[in-house]
């Protein structure tokens, strides 16, 4: 595990669109899985400063909210279109969110580890950290085996996220998520995170225990993975 510390968050996010950078132009149809939530934002924001071709990249998101109407602009597909598949410039049809409006939800997230599997699986993985550890939306006692399904939101989670929405009342309880199994499929993972209330997970995810109880720590058993953390979010590590 390489573990590189900076001192913004601006910073963090222009050493981790590097990683990017590299994968893509080492291979221009490059499979990347995509995170939302606010951790990887610097990164999108460097990454549509670089000038790098992402015409032929595929992408696959994380996670996507089971219970919003379409077209939701806090949706994640939403997101993903506005912040990274624009700015970049992906190709609308090479990007997948997981279909919550499918009639068989379970089916469709088979589909969903299926299209994975189809596309050759994932080159880079982006991935940021849940002040609870989780890892996409795999909350605590997540199997660290697990692949794509729907999945509660923990509570914690959703206060987390009310910031997006009007009132906390809201926030979806739902959610399909890629497992943690799915992630660590992934040839590389690249975790980015920033700010003083993510130290006590990041140090338990990186130097504690790898256990269910902290589905981030599942990163420990990846053979390439790359973090890349402010100052500030760095502060836990011994």
């Amino acid at each position: 595990m390489q573990i590189m510390v900076l001192n913004t968050p601006e910073e963090a996010g222009a050493a981790a669109a590097v990683v990017v950078r590299d994968c893509v132009q080492a291979k221009p149809n490059a499979v990347l899985g995509l995170a939302t939530g606010s951790s990887p934002l610097p990164l999108y924001d460097a990454l549509a400063d670089t000038g790098v071709d992402f015409s032929g990249v595929t992408g696959f998101a994380l996670d996507e909210y089971v219970g919003l109407p379409p077209g939701d602009s806090r949706s994640y597909a939403c997101v993903i279109d506005s912040e990274v598949t624009r700015r970049l410039g992906l190709r609308p049809e090479a990007v997948h969110v997981p279909d919550v409006f499918a009639p068989d939800l379970e089916a469709s997230a088979q589909d969903y580890e299926r299209a994975i599997r189809d596309a050759g699986g994932v080159d880079l993985q982006i991935l940021g950290i849940g002040h609870n550890g989780h890892l996409a939306f795999n909350e605590p006692g997540a199997a660290l085996d697990s692949r794509t399904r729907v999945e509660q939101l923990a509570e914690r989670t959703r206060r987390a996220n009310a910031r997006f929405f009007d009132s906390p009342d809201q926030v979806p309880t739902r959610c399909m998520t890629q497992g943690i199994g799915t992630i660590l499929d992934a040839r590389q993972l690249l975790l980015i995170a920033h700010g003083a209330d993510k130290a006590d997970i990041i140090a338990r995810a990186l130097q504690g225990p790898v256990t269910p109880d902290c589905p981030a720590s599942a990163l420990q058993l990846h053979p390439r993975v790359t973090v890349i953390l402010d100052q500030a979010a760095a502060a836990g590590l011994r």
